[in-house]
């Protein structure tokens, strides 16, 4: 028979070799098959880097002049337009159908409180993934730059 001990350990050796860990490894290090592959880089840029309104337009004035920062009200965002663009909206009115287009796309931010509405940008992030090629131009690039200082 044999002991309470021996089948303690017994058990505990099944378990650890089940689980991988009672296993020695027999292959060398230089003759490992599975090779991670490399990470991709990325890049995080804001939607607002690749938008582009038409200059002129009460949509180019409206992103020009809202922030993403601070509340606005409709007399701020005429006030800035004016110091910026020399243009004076006479009706307010003509800017509400941008800021509502604005704000239904998700590109900005309304808050109505005490009966007055105020808007903000939103930021909105995107993350890029660069290809490996774009990144083995950039690994070579520093190289040359290295080399030649």
């Amino acid at each position: 028979m044999t002991s309470n001990g021996e089948r303690k350990m017994g058990i505990i050796d099944g378990l650890l070799k089940a689980l991988g860990f009672g296993q020695k490894n027999t292959e060398k290090p230089g003759q490992m098959a599975a090779v991670s592959e490399p990470k991709r880089g990325f890049e995080v840029r804001s939607v607002w880097d690749f938008l582009q309104f038409n200059e002129h337009t009460q949509a180019f004035h409206l992103a020009s002049v809202i922030r993403f920062d601070e509340w606005a009200a409709m007399d701020e965002i005429r006030r800035r337009i004016f110091e910026l663009f020399q243009v004076d909206y006479e009706n307010e009115r003509s800017l509400y159908p941008y800021l509502k287009t604005m704000v239904d796309i998700g590109l900005i931010e309304t808050n109505s409180i005490g009966g007055k509405r105020k808007w903000r940008k939103k930021d909105l992030l995107v993350k890029i993934e660069k290809e490996a090629k774009e990144e083995q131009k950039e690994v070579l690039l520093a190289e040359e730059t290295e080399t030649q200082a």
